[in-house]
């Protein structure tokens, strides 16, 4: 496998209407997981991927792993709970960042929760190139953390860590979260932060730099800045951090410029002007564009900008999952140079046009 990715996957319902909860009528359903939509969008690039978890042994678990597998992901070892059940969730239409936008989680004692270094196949776990990991599955259960904390752990031959902070204050108790993030991070080769999370969960103020040097040992660390765009900080990998970079296909992070261990973004990539439809699944979107970019080896500020373009196909969709842009439509628009990227405008329906007629929409 090129990547596997484990983690929590729940059914999701998407209001029919915008407005509160209490007024939807209907919800339309479809699926949810940051760590499955990586896998569903790098599976959708070309890239063997596999998702590792639990799911219930009823309908809403058969929901998920048909739908999953249906992007072409490797779910033989998915785990069906018989006494627990598939975690399901709803939200309100519109941006997250709303105030008035609202979910509705219904998660606790789910199937994936009971997830654990003897519950799960770790030999299927550590059988990809890179295995993707999220601070979600950390907050689940102990024994979820107890499994995540096993998989971060130094381990000669273990894949490429890649994993993403996504900082969910809702599902932790008062003051968990900081410390047990931090800490995965700091085992982890891949990181990516938002720096809005770095400041909620950590404190962090000073932008990028300062979470650079709380962070200094992942060989890159991804900092996502919303509208603004992302940078990325790396090091020269060593020992087996090494070798799991050279499995991964990275043309390392020792190669790219500026690549060594002072507290500088050795690569940034402006944000698309994109028209937005949904923010949900955006962040995992550039986290598989940007993994997809790793694995063929393509330069760190490429990475960035194939991270960008995955995201903003599912920014004008709205759904959690969408198709990633064509490989030679992403090639081309990353290639360009900084003035013409700038100018770039994504709206709905972007992916399905050629690369002239994307290239033409620009913004005044």
């Amino acid at each position: 496998m090129d990547v596997v990715a484990l983690g929590e996957s729940m059914v999701t319902f998407l209001p029919s209407q915008p407005g509160r909860l209490a007024d939807v009528p209907a919800f339309h359903r479809s699926i949810g997981g940051a760590e499955s939509n990586v896998a569903c969008a790098l599976a959708a690039a070309g890239h063997t991927t596999r998702w590792v978890s639990r799911v219930g042994a009823d309908g809403f678990g058969d929901h998920l792993v048909e739908a999953i597998g249906g992007y072409g992901v490797d779910v033989s070892h998915v785990r069906r709970d018989p006494d627990r059940p598939t975690g399901v969730y709803f939200r309100t239409a519109g941006d997250r960042a709303d105030d008035a936008h609202e979910v509705a989680y219904y998660r606790a004692g789910s199937a994936a929760s009971a997830m654990s270094p003897t519950s799960v196949d770790l030999d299927a776990v550590r059988a990809g190139r890179v295995l993707h990991l999220s601070g979600i599955t950390a907050a689940l259960s102990e024994d979820c953390l107890t499994l995540m904390r096993e998989l971060t752990a130094p381990h000669a031959g273990r894949p490429l860590i890649s994993f993403d902070v996504n900082h969910r204050p809702g599902l932790w108790g008062e003051g968990q979260d900081a410390e047990v993030l931090l800490d995965l991070a700091r085992g982890a080769d891949i990181v990516f932060v938002g720096e809005d999370e770095a400041e909620e969960a950590w404190g962090l103020t000073g932008g990028p730099t300062a979470i650079r040097e709380a962070l200094p040992e992942p060989d890159v660390l991804v900092v996502k800045q919303g509208a603004v765009g992302a940078v990325a900080f790396c090091r020269p990998p060593a020992g087996d951090r090494a070798a799991g970079a050279a499995r991964a296909g990275a043309d390392g992070t020792p190669q790219s410029p500026g690549c060594d261990n002072t507290p500088r973004p050795a690569a940034t990539a402006p944000a698309l002007n994109v028209d937005v439809v949904a923010t949900t699944g955006a962040g995992d979107a550039f986290a598989a564009g940007f993994l997809s970019a790793t694995l063929r080896g393509l330069p760190l500020k490429t990475r960035l900008r194939q991270g960008h373009l995955t995201a903003a196909a599912t920014l004008t969709t709205p759904g959690d999952v969408t198709e990633p842009p064509a490989r030679p439509l992403a090639d081309r628009l990353a290639a360009l140079d900084d003035p013409a990227w700038g100018r770039l405008r994504l709206g709905p329906g972007w992916t399905d046009a050629d690369a002239e007629a994307v290239e033409e929409a620009r913004t005044p």
